[in-house]
């Protein structure tokens, strides 16, 4: 994984709040008025107009800062289309960022200019996954960017509380961008239409959380005009998006899972759907990517979703480790090392050793071998200080440490198997035995807060 450069990161800064700013242009027209009210302690805003029959109101958010500064603004603003073209097109041809196939680009920017992501909807899968990559200031395996699917989430009572709704029902929101779109029948009912087809073989479908006892029955979004799946666990991704920009035509404002949400929650889904191999294996290469992103990018932010998962109880935990387990180990040792927790969280890990072969490398003066862990190699070493401190290799060559190293090397195994199970992680898919680590090893099997190797 390489870094975009800063100037592209500034480019897609820039994009952003100008899509943000033509998003709110395009949706509130001037001739009306915002006016506030407060719903349980939280004020939210609505844009008032007249009509032939009255007056209507319009969701259109939460009150926040960046809000505030729109509305101020709204009437300033202006008509930059041809440059907003411009910056996507550098963004994608000069610097490498991805773009949606044209036909979902199209079919998200049907969906923003239908009010879907006003609405607070939010863009999920892998078409909000090719939103990282700007966002993080990372570029992305094209592998993992390829999808003929969009993926619309938003909460039942956020969809009852807006008191708006799309312009048209859905059904023709999505024919309007392909004629041969229908409902995908439901196993439900045929009352119910959660999922809607084109004979293209794209596909469009409408999730919202189930945080009460499992169902499979569809639940209605009034808002979006549509029925929705629900599903277990999406509360947590949907919490608090992020605003984004779809890389297609002039740029698609959308709102997408905190990149960090998203890594988390992919790994909880890992176990929750073994049947889909495929699936599954998408989901983990998209959370191992997105947490190497974000351990350079926003540790912080990726520790806070991950101990807020954690906490949610045994279920929560047990799927989370053990997707972690599922995980490319360089990948899950960085994410271990970013949220402070030992490899002996992870389900059946351990180090083991098969006689392997061992050198000194004379330019790190180490002994080295390799071990295994979950079918994987980890590269070991042990230090010279160490052999010469704790192993009786005092004033030996190259030579008389690899006699003490395998003198005591059953030792020396057991104590590097604690440190990888039990030690705080210092480099993924690797071990180095210090003499500090061997004196605070043994000190703390020997007071009993380690087990003995």
């Amino acid at each position: 994984m390489s870094a975009i450069t800063l100037v592209a990161q500034t480019t897609y800064a820039e994009l952003l709040e100008r899509c943000a700013g033509a998003a709110f242009s395009d949706a509130f027209p001037e001739d009306g008025a915002f006016t506030s009210k407060t719903i349980k302690g939280r004020r939210y805003w609505y844009f008032q107009s007249a009509t032939a029959t009255g007056r209507s109101q319009r969701y259109v958010g939460p009150e926040s800062p960046q809000l505030i500064e729109r509305i101020a603004h709204h009437k300033q603003a202006r008509d930059d289309l041809r440059e907003r073209r411009s910056l996507v097109s550098a963004l994608v041809r000069s610097y490498g960022l991805p773009a949606p196939l044209p036909q979902i680009g199209n079919l998200v920017a049907a969906l923003a200019t239908a009010g879907v992501f006003r609405l607070r909807g939010v863009l999920i899968g892998t078409v909000a996954y090719q939103c990282y990559a700007a966002m993080l200031g990372q570029k992305l395996p094209r592998a993992l960017l390829q999808t003929i699917d969009v993926d619309i989430a938003q909460f039942t009572n956020v969809s009852v509380a807006t008191g708006d709704k799309t312009a048209h029902p859905m059904l023709s929101v999505l024919q309007g961008v392909d004629k041969t779109f229908h409902e995908v029948p439901h196993t439900a009912g045929h009352r119910f239409a959660t999922s809607y087809a084109a004979r293209s073989g794209l596909r469009v479908d409408f999730l919202t959380p189930n945080e009460g006892p499992d169902t499979d029955v569809p639940r209605r979004l009034p808002t979006l005009q549509t029925d929705a799946q629900p599903l277990r666990f999406l509360d947590f991704l949907i919490h608090e998006p992020a605003p984004a920009v779809l890389l297609h035509g002039a740029g698609v404002y959308v709102q997408v899972p905190a990149p960090e949400r998203y890594a988390v929650h992919k790994l909880i889904l890992a176990l929750d759907r073994p049947a889909a191999i495929a699936k599954r294996d998408k989901d983990l290469q998209q959370a191992g990517q997105l947490i190497e992103a974000l351990v350079d990018a926003r540790p912080e932010d990726l520790k806070e979703a991950w101990e807020e998962a954690h906490a949610r109880g045994p279920r929560w935990r047990a799927l989370l480790c053990g997707g972690m387990r599922h995980m490319a180990p360089r990948s899950r040792d960085l994410m271990l090392k970013a949220i402070g927790r030992c490899r002996a969280i992870i389900p059946d890990i351990d180090l083991t050793f098969r006689n392997p072969p061992v050198r000194y490398d004379r330019d790190r003066e180490v002994v080295r071998f390799v071990g295994e862990s979950l079918g994987s190699p980890v590269n070991c070493a042990v230090s010279r200080e160490a052999l010469e401190d704790h192993f009786g290799a005092n004033n030996l060559d190259s030579k008389g440490r690899i006699e003490a190293f395998q003198k005591n090397r059953s030792r020396i195994e057991g104590l590097m198997r604690t440190q990888y199970l039990h030690w705080p992680i210092d480099e993924a898919e690797s071990l180095l035995l210090t003499t500090n680590v061997v004196t605070e090893l043994l000190a703390s099997i020997g007071a009993g807060r380690l087990p003995r190797e």
